[in-house]
């Protein structure tokens, strides 16, 4: 284990770390964040609108499907929200006007989703088009920057409104923007969004996978462990996948179909994520009992934070980064959570997520609205709880022993001073 984690913090480390900084991901991810608040508006109208109640459809009656208009709204423009931010995020990153890059980037993605018969296919504006739209916004505020750069652009004089004098200056990377879409899909007939969805199709495959998303979590709880934050530092290039994944069980759902996906995103945060990356609540609540004086403080000062998946206090207060002693159960409960997750959805024990929920939902009532009111979803949650707590027990017993040591050794020193300064 010595070995692995030396080989991990000097090797893996510092290429995952480049790769988590990287400005395109970083804006990839801060582009999809935007899509979060409208993804949860949207699962809470599926939510009430097909309550787990035999007597509800009756009882709402139309106004159910009045209220699925909401939801088609929110994941059916998935796309279209998404290729306005990453368009704004990266164009900012860049040292370039915001609204041009964003704006520039949905003309573009506008284009790509053209039929045969020049019509708009609205049907690509969502999940499906997650991917076309994180390629076509990078493209198009790559070549943004490239014009403006090289001073290939048309500037007004100055007193000309802002506005004024940006429209303009984008008028020209437009142009090429746009002009390079128009002859790939309208004039060549290429169909950007079905080869774009082909190349990335090996890693939605893999994700939703056993082996996939274990080598998942494996890289997100080695990453906190060496002080980095695994979820950020993954989640630009997962996080578009586990969306796609929910908007089709959304869809499924609504169609009342088989659903298809188990790793859709709610999936690692309510189930895997017990309080917090490497369910470190558990964690919480031994310290809480702790004979440590030191542990059962930072227990009771982390536990509201923790019972809503915020670990920070935990990972670097107990510490978990660099602690041997702890590493293993931190690496291997979320790897058992995600194996007996996944089988369990697989084989329709427990209901798989079909609605987007704040990450700091708290366990149990998490997993029973992500799953659309799956009372085994809880207790599921609830005995993750009591799993992890026994993995996590015998090595905190260890870490306990050497706290308890070390705080005698301190009380000792400190009676000794005091003696000293009385003599």
């Amino acid at each position: 284990m010595k070995k692995f984690m030396e080989f991990f913090q000097n090797r893996m480390m510092p290429i995952l770390i480049k790769v988590g900084n990287q400005r395109h991901l970083v804006a990839i991810r801060n582009g999809l964040a935007i899509t979060i608040p409208f993804i949860i508006v949207g699962s809470l109208f599926l939510i009430l609108s097909n309550l787990p109640f035999s007597w509800w459809p009756d009882f709402i009656g139309t106004f159910g499907t009045k209220m699925n208009v909401v939801v088609s709204c929110s994941f059916g423009v998935l796309g279209l929200i998404a290729t306005l931010g990453i368009g704004y995020y990266l164009a900012k990153d860049y040292k370039l006007d915001p609204i041009t890059g964003s704006i520039i980037s949905l003309v573009a993605f506008l284009l790509t989703q053209v039929t045969k018969d020049y019509q708009l296919d609205i049907s690509k504006f969502g999940a499906e088009g997650l991917f076309t739209a994180i390629i076509v916004a990078i493209f198009a505020v790559e070549v943004l920057k490239f014009f403006i750069r090289r001073n290939i652009v048309i500037k007004l004089p100055e007193g000309v409104p802002p506005a004024v004098g940006n429209s303009f200056i984008a008028l020209t990377p437009a142009l090429a923007v746009i002009l390079i879409i128009w002859i790939i899909r309208v004039v060549i007939g290429f169909d950007i969004t079905a080869f774009i969805t082909a190349i990335f199709a090996p890693l939605v495959f893999a994700l939703n996978t056993l082996p996939g998303i274990l080598v998942y979590s494996l890289l997100v709880t080695l990453l906190w462990s060496a002080g980095i934050h695994g979820d950020m530092a993954l989640e630009g290039v997962a996080d578009p996948i586990f969306l796609q994944f929910l908007a089709a069980n959304t869809a499924a759902f609504i169609a009342h179909k088989p659903i298809p996906y188990a790793t859709a995103s709610g999936f690692y945060s309510m189930f895997v994520n017990v309080g917090g990356t490497g369910a470190t609540l558990c964690l919480v609540l031994l310290m809480i009992k702790s004979k440590s004086k030191v542990y059962k403080s930072l227990g009771k000062v982390a536990l509201p934070s923790a019972c809503f998946e915020i670990n920070e206090p935990v990972i670097f207060g107990f510490p978990i980064v660099l602690n041997p002693v702890i590493l293993l159960p931190f690496t291997v409960v979320p790897l058992l959570l995600t194996s007996c997750t996944y089988l369990l959805m697989q084989f329709d024990i427990i209901g798989k997520p079909i609605a987007m929920i704040p990450w700091t939902m708290p366990p149990i009532l998490g997993p029973f609205i992500a799953t659309g009111g799956d009372w085994r979803a809880a207790v599921w949650s609830a005995l993750s709880l009591i799993i992890a707590v026994t993995i996590y027990l015998p090595f905190f017993k260890t870490a306990e022993k050497q706290q308890l040591i070390t705080e005698t050794q301190e009380s000792e020193m400190a009676l000794t001073a005091d003696a000293s300064i009385e003599v």
